[in-house]
């Protein structure tokens, strides 16, 4: 998609972006999404993006050090059966199939590297210094996740050429930023101060042809995510109200927390639901559902409160039945792939064996005798909280086998633990956990043979911040 060549917005001539990056076509507005925007109960409050006047006066730069502001990346979302986006880290083109727009905007990703904090922070000081009605979609205290969504635009940039994984990628983006309030009217705003701080930061290798590689690549970015915003808002809301129906706690920091949404909310085993808090708004952390589909529309989320946690020691120290929270779509891609009979590895961590229980319940509902290896980690016996849930699975399923990993009784790492089995070429391998475990175990099962292609798990970089 091409664009013209533009002087760099971070000199002040293109004012609020009119002009820059303007998507292609708005959405339809329906009855039902007006109604969304308006209802006074609703968190977010979407004001018109304010706008200069071309040849007006410039905004003051602002002082990057003293911002601290994020916006979460988003994953896929159903009904159907979401396409396997690698989780790792998308591998590039080599140098010699890349195009040349691909070519500079690597070339400006190097460049910047060094000083990626510094280019987060004037990025969203110069969005909110030039742009403050953004603000209000933002949480008032801004926390480690400030970095999520200039990161995903510069991941998507980056690999401009990968097209099948990119447009899939985008469109997650697209989809679940319909919660946040975003409308296709945010995104000129947005690229207009990614330019400004790309060229700030990349200004020894930054001339017009790569501002124009830049203009192009957003240019295409913003418009994949605006069309799957506008035909998700045609089948979906941007966000559930559910209630909180039963609140069980299992440890002294553990709670199993079933909710009921306040319409149908399809999902597949193995997804997860960012939620927002009434004490927290604005504030989304992802959680796994505990359960498949169940026939009475409830949904389960395993909470583990961890320090500093905002959101998880609300959830599993002040939340209550009768109190009323928000989801947004489903996302995730660690669901099983019911065309094949590979046998299931899988390895859950602590609160990770939340999506592990709920993929193993799917196998069973699709009558299927393929073989389901569970290998439950935890630290102690006591971490073990649903073992017994586990252990009653095992005993109705021939076919499941469910083995408890204590790192204090064995001086075993989970990863580890799975060298004793096997072999395992015939599986697809399922990791849900901690950030660490995830990471050891894919390099464990990498090690062993296991292919990456057959290796699913949430995003790591997710799941840094995942509960708190």
């Amino acid at each position: 998609m091409d664009a013209p060549t533009t002087r760099s917005a971070d000199s002040g001539t293109s004012g609020g972006g009119g002009g820059w990056f303007a998507p292609r076509n708005q959405p339809a507005t329906t009855p039902d999404s007006e109604q969304e925007t308006t209802e006074a109960n609703r968190p977010t409050d979407t004001r018109p993006l304010d706008r200069t006047t071309a040849g007006g006066p410039t905004p003051p730069e602002p002082d990057a050090s003293q911002t601290d502001e994020r916006a979460p990346v988003q994953r896929p979302s159903p009904p159907q059966p979401p396409p396997h986006v690698p989780d790792e880290p998308l591998t590039a083109d080599p140098p010699a199939s890349a195009s040349p727009d691909a070519v500079l905007i690597r070339g400006t990703m190097a460049e910047v590297a060094p000083v990626a904090d510094k280019v987060t922070s004037y990025f969203y000081a110069l969005l909110f210094v030039r742009h403050p009605s953004l603000r209000s979609l933002f949480p008032a205290a801004m926390d480690t996740q400030r970095d999520r969504l200039l990161k995903a635009l510069l991941t998507a940039a980056e690999h401009i050429d990968n097209t099948e994984v990119l447009v899939a990628y985008l469109q997650n983006l697209g989809r679940g930023h319909r919660k946040y309030g975003t409308r296709p009217e945010h995104y000129p705003a947005v690229g207009e101060c990614l330019i400004g701080a790309l060229s700030r930061y990349a200004g020894g290798i930054w001339n017009a042809e790569t501002e124009a590689a830049w203009v192009r690549a957003y240019t295409t970015i913003s418009q994949v995510m605006i069309d799957a915003a506008a035909a998700d808002e045609l089948r979906a809301p941007a966000w559930w109200h559910a209630e909180i129906v039963a609140h069980d706690i299992r440890t002294r920091d553990v709670a199993v927390v079933t909710v009921r949404p306040d319409q149908p909310y399809p999902f597949l085993a193995g997804q997860y639901a960012s939620v927002e808090t009434p004490w927290w708004p604005r504030i989304w952390r992802h959680y796994s559902f505990a359960s498949a589909p169940r026939s009475d529309g409830l949904l389960s989320f395993h909470v583990k409160a961890v320090p500093a946690g905002w959101v998880s020691n609300a959830l599993v120290h002040r939340a209550r039945p009768g109190d009323i929270i928000r989801l947004g779509p489903p996302a995730g891609s660690m669901t099983v792939d019911h065309t094949t009979d590979s046998g299931l590895l899988c390895l859950g961590g602590g609160t990770g064996i939340a999506p592990i229980k709920a993929l193993v319940e799917d196998v069973a509902e699709h009558g299927e005798r393929r073989p389901v290896e569970v290998f439950y980690g935890a630290r102690t016996d006591h971490d073990l909280y649903d073992m017994d849930t586990m252990l009653r699975l095992q005993q109705s399923h021939p076919w499941l086998s469910v083995r408890a990993v204590i790192d204090q009784q064995a001086r075993l790492q989970l990863p580890d633990a799975i060298r004793a089995y096997g072999p395992w070429n015939e599986y697809d391998a399922y990791l849900s956990g901690p950030p660490g475990m995830i990471r050891s175990g894919v390099d464990a099962l990498r090690d062993i043979g296991i292919p990456t292609e057959r290796i699913r798990h949430d995003s790591v970089e997710e799941l840094v911040t995942v509960g708190h």
